[in-house]
């Protein structure tokens, strides 16, 4: 509920662009808004510490009222007669926990519990940056990849016209034109499917959000990576997540609630003691010839009450025996998450490091191929490349822009990724990010198509 009524207001301040949303930060703001996940995270937690609150009241007094009206009527052969009687009784009784190990431990498990969810929460919010940048990338690379399909569909188009018309008049074989004709169907399929993929993509943003978002940013052509100045040493990198990552801590304290249950359950063979009191007020009124008094009664009491388990019918020691399992699940989960969460740091760091040199790479292999290309459309002309030539570099040029714009997309989600694994992820990695979204996606695919 506190989370809804801030993204409420922020919301509510946002309404006119909500359809329109320009940047990485206000799709995640719509995000925050509108995830169901999210918002089942925030029940979940909800959930979760209310078993705190119960497990609490367990060891508070407990009071009980009660009230009853009773008729009871005898008929009696020696002496004959009949006893016509009533009566009424309020009390109160209540009990307090002096020592019940059990309740103890279960309080200690709950605890730990309710401190798992707000970890729990916190990862979950980490995951909807992560889950909204990549919906965001996907739909900027998608763009990029339309078009690039397009305009490598336009040239194919025109190599494919260049060797129908070479065939009429006797200067090219008919091959030429059939290998540019199966290039140009190829690339008119790629870009339906390219299309198609985007219209799926936006969707996905719209699953994500709740509404439509359109007007998206993208990286500048003069883009360069970096790594943040603080990712230097991985070994500390590592350590740090595993001290910090939220997901880590929330199966952690679950392993040490765990621990509190079987103590819990092993409770189940001690005593417990229990202070106990009650007032009563009875009053009862009748007679057996039909007249009589009002007799009043008032009944106090207090004492302990000891009980000592002996036998439960091997309830107990199964109960134990299951607390015991479920005590290795959470600690083999931990060890599980522990490992994997040491794999992926360091994956994700040499991922963002590789990044730099793989999008430098696929931005020189774009410029050669854009170059191969360029040059054999003029040795087409003078006759010392063929058709073939020309669509094959047209490919490999398409090929080249889609791979660049997978890896610039992928370094930034990669950045987002090491940061949630570190524990250290917060909006401002996604403000750096977004600072970094200055061009208008869709105006730049409005004006790729209208130009082909």
């Amino acid at each position: 509920m506190i989370r809804r009524s801030l993204v409420l207001a922020l919301a509510a301040a946002l309404s006119p662009m909500a359809a329109q949303a320009t940047d990485l930060l206000q799709v995640y703001e719509m995000a925050r808004n509108g995830d169901p996940q999210l918002a089942s995270a925030e029940s979940t937690r909800l959930y979760d510490k209310e078993g705190q609150v119960q497990a609490r009241a367990a060891l508070l007094p407990q009071l009980d009222g009660t009230a009853s009206l009773t008729r009871t009527k005898s008929k009696y052969d020696q002496p004959v007669g009949t006893v016509d009687s009533r009566s009424r009784r309020y009390s109160v009784d209540g009990t307090q926990t002096l020592f019940n190990w059990s309740q103890f431990s279960n309080l200690r498990a709950q605890r730990d519990i309710s401190k798992a969810a707000d970890f729990t929460l916190e990862s979950a919010n980490d995951d909807l940056i992560v889950r909204t940048a990549a919906a965001y990338f996907n739909v900027l690379v998608a763009i990029e990849s339309l078009t690039a399909a397009e305009t490598n569909e336009a040239a194919a188009k025109k190599q494919f016209d260049y060797a129908d018309k070479r065939l009429e008049v006797g200067l090219a074989p008919i091959t030429d034109m059939h290998e540019a004709r199966a290039e140009y169907d190829q690339a008119r399929a790629d870009t339906i499917t390219a299309r198609n993929t985007l219209k799926d993509y936006y969707q996905a943003l719209t699953e994500l959000t709740g509404q439509p978002v359109t007007g998206l940013r993208s990286l500048p052509e003069d883009f360069r990576p970096e790594v943040p100045a603080n990712y230097s040493d991985i070994d500390q990198l590592v350590a740090t997540a595993v001290s910090e990552n939220p997901a880590l801590k929330a199966q952690q304290l679950k392993v040490s609630a765990a621990e509190s249950s079987v103590s819990a359950a092993r409770g189940g063979h001690y005593p417990t003691l229990t202070l106990g009191g009650s007032w009563g007020k009875t009053a009862t009124w009748g007679d057996s010839t039909g007249s009589g008094g009002l007799t009043p009664d008032h009944t106090d009491s207090i004492g302990l009450t000891l009980s000592v388990p002996i036998f439960s019918g091997g309830a107990t020691q199964s109960a134990v025996r299951q607390a015991l399992a479920q005590r290795d699940i959470a600690q083999d989960t931990y060890e599980q998450q522990k490992r994997a969460l040491d794999r992926n740091t360091r994956n994700a760091y040499q991922t963002v490091v590789a990044g730099i040199s793989e999008v430098e790479a696929r931005r020189l292999a774009v410029v050669s191929a854009q170059a191969a290309f360029d040059a054999s459309q003029v040795g087409l002309e003078v006759g010392t490349r063929t058709v073939l030539d020309v669509v094959q570099n047209q490919r490999t040029l398409f090929s080249a822009q889609v791979q660049y714009a997978q890896a610039r997309y992928t370094f930034l989600q990669n950045r987002l990724l090491l940061a949630q694994a570190t524990g250290k992820l917060d909006i401002a990695d996604l403000q750096d990010i977004n600072r970094l979204l200055s061009v208008d996606a869709e105006a730049k695919l409005q004006q790729s198509s209208s130009s082909q």
